[in-house]
């Protein structure tokens, strides 16, 4: 019986394979087991190929297998495309319509098994169940119950009527029945029942987005955009419930302009987008600086340049992220690793805002932003709502008659009293242009110094808290350094490595502003070899390393920027490679 298997379906995209895999993947979460799913899709509506990896495990994994179990095709590219995933003894389960054949490229020992998919799902009412009857046919070769997905379908369907809720059933049924013919061994297909546990399920962008809503955010502006667009839609169907609104603005220059109008008026505020929308936000980033403005901005960071690859991962925004804006500004960049993490982060980010007066970027990917993972329940306690340094009013009536608030007074930790509009007391300034104390314009020389070293100066030897997670061992011969989404294989490629008699250690990174260079110098001086692992052709993170003056002669890159996520037999594969050469 598996602990583990990985199950993939494919075909065009808008024949459903979406729902398909949430089916899946969801009502097996409910069971009990832990799910990872992550997308392959194409940057159109319909046409194009498109699949749903989904692992399933009976303890947490954060990352796809490294090989496939079965292949559920509904066209003969997904085949093409897929099938020299399958290990030995793997399945496909192809729809009879296109005459499947398995691809030359298949090297494994895979059997083919041919089901008209199509032609049951005809004969029980509309050829888009067709997966319904894939999904049947999977329950019986993996050893489930045939009503495995009835809950989900009933809350997906129910609410339209109970005669579709008993249509897809009845497909699934007949997909069941149909695997009965099969000389398959189903044995070795056979999941362990799972340790029944409640797990939520849901990808990074809901759970940033549920942060948010934990940290009392009441507006979001927001201009649409692959991969960040589910926070919008999340949070547009969430926020009216709290007296919050979701604004989509005509562009994102809008958004963060409309954001920043907002976070001064008093509410916590954020904006969502992606690579190219924070391009258009730069400007407006530099203006939230200079006015010590607190603003969330998440920035799911996709394939680029340009338009690029808007529907695959990479890790290419950080240089972006942390230099983009012109002139200088202090900011906050958290780089959570999982949803679970994504929540908390979420938390921060808008404590941290109003902290330390600044904006705060709180950066994903796309794996992380869009593979839907299980989750533990949070835990409401850990969230605290921290509105930073506001002027009271006892301190706003000792402002004298005829002056302004200091706004901007230069203080010990560069953090000024902040006050809301219509506070008595609180009048003074506000300009993008250098200002004094009080916000007016000031262009004088020394003001300037003073105002740059006050604003640059608030995170000077700070580390925030868990600016870094480790596992493995002390002192390794090789330690992996990652960032993002990439903490799931990094993690199982360390325990394969260890469980060769490797000593090997794993350092992720979730702070990159301001960077924990304490922390990570003694993890990089405890190793005898260093390697850091990112999604980017030019090795941004580990530059970045170096610039804030982490230098170590045996650190090295890896680096994987086809839009695909790394998998843990590929960084298992380059760190053995990596120490025969460093031996050499």
């Amino acid at each position: 019986m598996l602990h583990e298997l990985s199950w993939k379906v494919g075909g065009q995209q808008g024949e459903g394979i979406d729902s398909t895999g949430k089916t899946f993947s969801t009502s097996l979460n409910r069971m009990g087991y832990y799910i990872y799913s992550y997308r392959h899709f194409s940057s159109r509506i319909k046409g194009g190929h498109t699949n749903d990896n989904v692992r399933v495990t009976t303890s947490p994994k954060a990352a796809s297998a490294d090989y496939l179990d079965i292949l559920v095709a509904f066209d003969q590219e997904t085949i093409d495309l897929n099938g020299m995933e399958l290990r030995d003894g793997g399945v496909v389960i192809a729809d009879a319509k296109f005459n499947p054949k398995l691809s030359d490229k298949i090297t494994a020992n895979v059997k083919l098994v041919v089901m008209p998919f199509t032609k049951i799902a005809e004969e029980h009412g509309a050829v888009i169940m067709k997966n319904m009857v894939a999904l049947g046919a999977t329950a019986r070769l993996v050893g489930l119950d045939v009503n495995f997905c009835t809950p989900v379908l009933q809350s997906r369907f129910g609410r339209k009527s109970q005669k579709i809720v008993d249509q897809n059933l009845e497909a699934i049924q007949a997909g069941f029945d149909a695997m009965d013919g099969e000389a398959i061994d189903f044995a070795a297909f056979k999941l362990v029942p799972p340790i029944p546990d409640k797990h939520l399920f849901m990808i990074g962008n809901d759970a940033i987005a549920f942060g948010a809503l934990a940290a009392g955010a009441r507006i979001m502006p927001a201009y649409p955009i692959t991969p960040a667009s589910d926070v919008m839609e999340y949070l547009i169907k969430k926020l009216p419930k709290v007296g919050g609104v979701v604004v989509q603005t005509e562009d994102e220059i809008a958004a963060l302009n409309m954001t920043i109008g907002a976070a001064y008026a008093g509410a916590r505020t954020l904006t969502a987008t992606s690579g190219p929308g924070l391009s258009l936000m730069m400007e407006a980033l530099g203006l939230a600086g200079m006015t010590e403005t607190p603003v969330v901005i998440i920035d799911t960071q996709r394939g680029g340049p340009s338009t690029g690859l808007p529907t695959k991962h990479e890790q290419s925004d950080m240089y972006a992220v942390l230099f983009g804006n012109h002139g200088e500004i202090g900011k906050i960049v958290l780089t959570p690793s999982s949803a679970e993490e994504c929540f908390y982060a979420s938390v921060d980010a808008f404590n941290y805002a109003e902290k330390y007066q600044c904006p705060v970027i709180l950066m994903t990917d796309l794996a992380l932003s869009l593979a839907s993972q299980s989750v533990a329940p949070f835990d409401y306690d850990k969230v605290t709502i921290d509105r930073g340094l506001l002027a009271t009013q006892e301190q706003l009536d000792q402002v004298p008659a005829g002056q302004m608030f200091k706004r901007y007074e230069r203080t010990e930790d560069g953090i000024s009293p902040r006050v809301f509009p219509g506070q008595l007391g609180g009048i003074h300034h506000v300009t993008g242009v250098e200002h004094s104390e009080i916000g007016r314009p000031d262009e004088g020389p020394n003001n300037h110094v003073l105002m740059m070293n006050k604003r640059l100066n608030k995170f000077d030897g700070i580390e925030l808290p868990n600016s870094v997670s480790y596992t493995g061992d002390k002192n390794p011969d090789v330690l992996l350094i990652g960032v993002g989404s990439s903490i799931g294989p990094i993690d199982e490629a360390v325990d394969r490595l260890r469980n060769q008699g490797i000593k090997v250690g794993h350092a992720q990174v979730k702070v990159l502003s301001p960077f924990p260079l304490k922390t990570m110098t003694s993890y990089v001086n405890s190793a005898k070899q260093t390697i850091v692992i990112e999604s980017n052709g030019t090795g941004q993170l580990f530059h970045l390393m170096q610039f804030f003056g982490l230098n170590h002669p045996e650190m090295k890159s890896y680096l994987k920027y086809d839009g695909t996520p790394f998998l843990a037999k590929e960084i298992e594969a380059h760190v053995k490679g990596s120490m025969i050469a460093w031996q050499r």
